[in-house]
């Protein structure tokens, strides 16, 4: 009887691809997969542990897989991901249940660890950091099949103060275009229609491997995939935005007016602190230039509430800017003090307290942006992306060229006409429900 794996992926959209990965090599071994724990007799978790509340549902959930195999129904239990790349010492030390922890570029070892395990034998693999995974086996897509996420880069230069993402995912390093383009095309044959690029950074793509930024190139050639119908961007770097990709997103019909934009802060001495490499006025600069090339573009941001020191005038200075800006979709993480990064140990730590009542205040503030943006779309016609059905309704859900799956809002298509998910249709906007649009097929 084949072996039953459980794999459990928590954090971020570019860990899910590692996670997909991972399942294609276990899959072209024969193993078969599960969604009950009690079933599988190897259990893999990918951790995340960006910020505090991560790592304490990376933490939580091996505690809760060590159970199985307490219990004796898992044969093997294997941490991969960022919390194993940061903790591999703890992890073993502190969990006993444990029996393989593999880094992050370390990830196409999986077979070996899942081997080792099954044998009784500990497994450690932490290859160099900069070492970047080719895998030719194909990924298992977890999103459905109708969209995946396209990884284009690992790593991150920054070293932004309060980021410990460099010293867990090492340098950046851009995936070879050639590669990406085979893969993309791949997952067009499989029925992907929405390619969304992901990276630490997306906009410096290139820079290390072709001695200048061609995210655009990359842009270019996915554009030429058939099948493909949308490529979105995630993770541009304000200060990296250029001139070339903004013509090519401004040509390119597949290419979605979608930026998502971190930005964390809008106040200068925050920023500088934060070690980010933009002013609050280059920002508006960047911003007004977006809209200006890109009437329709929708902008997403993040920001980081109760950084150390922040005053109560340097939180309403980030106010102010939220409500002249009236970003499309914006997230606040309140700050989270990671061991070993500069921001952890400055002086002027904010309390819990302070920095969720500030985070709430920002939330609160965009939500009446949004609530206003969404309800202004009313009379205007789109062509969505169908996700699924609603249950015992006439209805569908979908999505605008606005909206990222898993992040962002959702249209609701009223119509007793069958549609599936991936179908691309034209609705007309007949109402709008807080973050979420109501709609109709248009004729």
């Amino acid at each position: 009887m084949k072996n039953k794996i459980l794999f459990v992926s928590l954090g971020c959209d570019k860990n899910l691809v590692d996670s997909e990965v991972m399942l294609g090599i276990l899959a072209g071994r024969g193993f078969e997969m599960t969604d009950l724990e009690e079933e599988a007799d190897i259990i893999i978790i990918n951790t995340c542990c960006f910020i505090n509340d991560a790592k304490e549902e990376s933490v939580n959930t091996i505690l809760e897989m060590a159970e199985y195999k307490s219990s004796g129904s898992c044969k093997a239990l294997i941490v991969t991901g960022c919390l194993a790349q940061r903790y591999q010492k703890e992890i073993l030390d502190e969990i006993p249940e444990v029996d393989a922890v593999i880094g992050t570029s370390s990830y196409d070892e999986i077979l070996d660890a899942v081997d080792q395990a099954l044998a009784g034998k500990h497994f450690l693999e932490f290859a160099d950091l900069d070492r970047l995974p080719v895998v030719k086996t194909g990924r298992i897509l977890t999103t459905g099949g109708h969209y995946a996420h396209l990884k284009i880069a690992e790593g991150c230069n920054k070293h932004c103060t309060y980021c410990i993402i460099p010293k867990i995912r090492g340098n950046y390093r851009s995936v070879p275009m050639e590669q990406l383009v085979t893969e993309a095309a791949a997952l067009a044959e499989q029925g992907v229609k929405e390619l969304i690029l992901v990276a630490q950074e997306t906009t410096l793509y290139g820079v290390d491997l072709y001695g200048k930024k061609s995210l655009h190139l990359l842009l270019e050639k996915l554009c030429q995939i058939k099948g493909i119908r949308w490529i979105r961007i995630l993770y541009c770097y304000p200060e990296e935005l250029y001139d070339e990709l903004i013509q090519t997103m401004k040509r390119e019909p597949k290419v979605c007016h979608y930026l998502d934009m971190p930005i964390q802060h809008a106040n200068n001495e925050i920023l500088k602190r934060m070690g980010r490499r933009t002013s609050k006025e280059q920002l508006k600069e960047k911003i007004s230039l977006l809209r200006r090339e890109i009437p329709d573009i929708m902008l997403r941001t993040t920001l980081i509430s109760g950084f150390p020191g922040e005053t109560e005038e340097q939180h309403e200075e980030l106010m102010d800017f939220v409500d002249e800006m009236e970003f499309d979709r914006l997230g606040v993480f309140a700050y989270s003090p990671e061991e070993n990064t500069p921001a952890a140990s400055m002086p002027d730590q904010i309390s819990e307290e302070v920095k969720e009542a500030r985070r709430d205040e920002i939330l609160e503030l965009q939500q009446e942006i949004a609530f206003e943006k969404a309800a202004d779309m009313v009379g205007r016609e789109f062509y969505v992306m169908v996700e699924g059905k609603v249950a015992d309704e006439p209805a569908y859900v979908a999505r605008t060229y606005g909206d990222a799956p898993d992040i962002d809002g959702y249209l609701f298509i009223n119509t007793g006409e069958v549609l599936l998910s991936g179908d691309f249709v034209k609705v007309r906007v007949t109402g709008s429900a807080e973050y979420d649009l109501i709609g109709e097929i248009a004729e």
